[in-house]
């Protein structure tokens, strides 16, 4: 659906979908190639959110910490994604995460675009 953004998603342990699974994820941000492993650690069935917490790679070069939380609201005949990211510099001199909130844009703007075609 964005392989411009995300060029692969790998189940490590568990169950996709399920608190505990373990994903590993291959993606682009500014034309560089990144891995992020995550653990998802909740999902709101209520609030239609699912919260990830990254565990290693290259944000936590620059991050102690790093949570993204993903929330569809439901409009109209579709929904509208909220993206939130928690996280922890190292020091002061990091920028915040700007490039990657802007990529979790452009993805989720592929996946609409991506589930539009589908129904047409």
């Amino acid at each position: 659906m964005s392989p411009a953004k995300v060029q692969a998603i790998h189940i490590l342990e568990g169950e996709w979908g399920k608190p505990g699974c373990t994903i590993c994820w291959n993606f682009c941000i500014d034309g560089a190639p990144k891995v992020a492993k995550e653990v998802i650690e909740d999902i709101d069935n209520t609030k239609l959110s699912t919260t990830f917490k990254v565990i290693e790679g290259d944000l936590m070069e620059a991050y102690k910490s790093f949570k993204v939380i993903v929330q569809a609201t439901p409009k109209g005949h579709g929904s509208v994604v909220h993206w939130t990211l928690i996280f922890e510099k190292l020091n002061e001199n990091i920028p915040a995460p700007t490039a990657f909130l802007d990529n979790a844009v452009d993805f989720t703007k592929d996946i609409n675009a991506h589930m539009t075609q589908a129904k047409a």
